[in-house]
């Protein structure tokens, strides 16, 4: 059964209530100190988390009774319902608790599975992604303009990931294949990087160990924008699925990453991990006076050889910190 456009309104409504409350609650812990606990997966979280998550389900459940809700902190209610709220009070705990304002709260609606409305907030920074399915994404409240970047090919991209050390062995195999063809690989964003794929700045990121609640809002989002989003193999995501994400701003490249995430092609390409972990793998390429904790932001060669192929790297001017083991959000 097709979305029920004349309920949109009320839905996206109050997927931007939720986002209200949630960013009512989270600021005043932003920078504040506020301690962390690890669950069960070794991921962090916080009283924000808590609270705001409790927050965005009293408002919901206020003006939807009947729908489910499903959230990262305290599970799913009423889960027989067609209609089921997904919630994220805060993607990027890690980058919450450190200060850094590239986390988000997302907020998304799913029709039996389907993510139809989905919100991305930045509530530090005021910026907000709102994308309902079908419908052309809003943004709001920074610089930037909607739309995803068309590329001819993949050399031309922005490739963008959490962290290296979400990616078991395989996983970290398959990524590279991929990052040895791009234009340059950045790290860090959760889910700020694809509201930013929306915006047109990144063009590919691909993830691993993802959960329901880490892509349902930005599914909305990236299509509204132009883009593409599905799992490594190029399927539309499920909640029961591996957990892999390809979000990818020109659709007419979704082939060719998938290929090179699937070892489809084969080749001396990319980092070359060789079971390795890509954090290990981007060790290896640092000068030995390198702080061991701190990594040069690694691209291709961009002239002979682009795309890896003669297994050179350039480093660039960026730096980023690798972070601990287990960087789930």
């Amino acid at each position: 059964m097709g979305f029920d456009v004349s309920n949109m309104d009320g839905f996206v409504a109050a997927a931007c209530a939720a986002a209200d409350v949630a960013g009512a609650v989270i600021r005043p812990w932003f920078r504040a100190g506020v301690a962390a606990e690890l669950k069960g997966d070794a991921s962090p979280v916080t009283v924000a988390d808590r609270a705001a998550e409790q927050a965005m389900r009293a408002v919901l459940s206020g003006r939807y009774p009947e729908h489910g809700v499903l959230g990262e902190e305290f599970g799913l209610e009423r889960g027989e319902a067609r209609y089921r709220w997904v919630l994220d009070p805060i993607d990027g705990t890690r980058a919450f608790i450190t200060g850094r304002p590239v986390f988000g709260t997302l907020v998304a609606l799913l029709e039996d599975g389907v993510p139809v409305v989905g919100v991305i907030d930045q509530p530090i920074s005021g910026e907000r992604w709102v994308g309902v399915r079908g419908r052309r994404t809003v943004f709001s409240g920074g610089a930037g303009a909607v739309g995803c970047r068309a590329l001819e090919s993949l050399a031309e991209a922005e490739l963008s990931c959490t962290a290296p050390e979400i990616f078991s062995d395989r996983e970290s195999d398959r990524w590279g294949r991929l990052a040895g063809v791009v234009r340059r690989v950045s790290w860090g964003g959760d889910c700020y990087a694809y509201g930013l794929v929306a915006l047109g700045a990144i063009d590919v990121v691909a993830e691993a160990g993802l959960k329901v609640w880490d892509w349902a809002a930005l599914v909305p989002v990236i299509e509204g924008a132009g883009g593409s989003v599905t799992d490594w193999a190029g399927e539309a995501l499920r909640a029961e699925g591996d957990g892999t994400v390809l979000a990818v701003g020109a659709p007419g490249l979704v082939g060719a990453a998938v290929d090179l995430l699937s070892g489809a092609r084969g080749g001396r390409i990319g980092f070359g991990l060789g079971g390795r972990s890509v954090c290990s793998a981007i060790m290896e390429q640092m000068p030995q006076e390198e702080c061991p904790l701190t990594a040069q932001i690694l691209t291709t060669s961009g002239e002979t050889g682009r795309g890896g192929n003669d297994g050179r790297f350039a480093a660039s001017a960026g730096r980023v910190c690798c972070p601990p083991p287990s960087s789930q959000r």
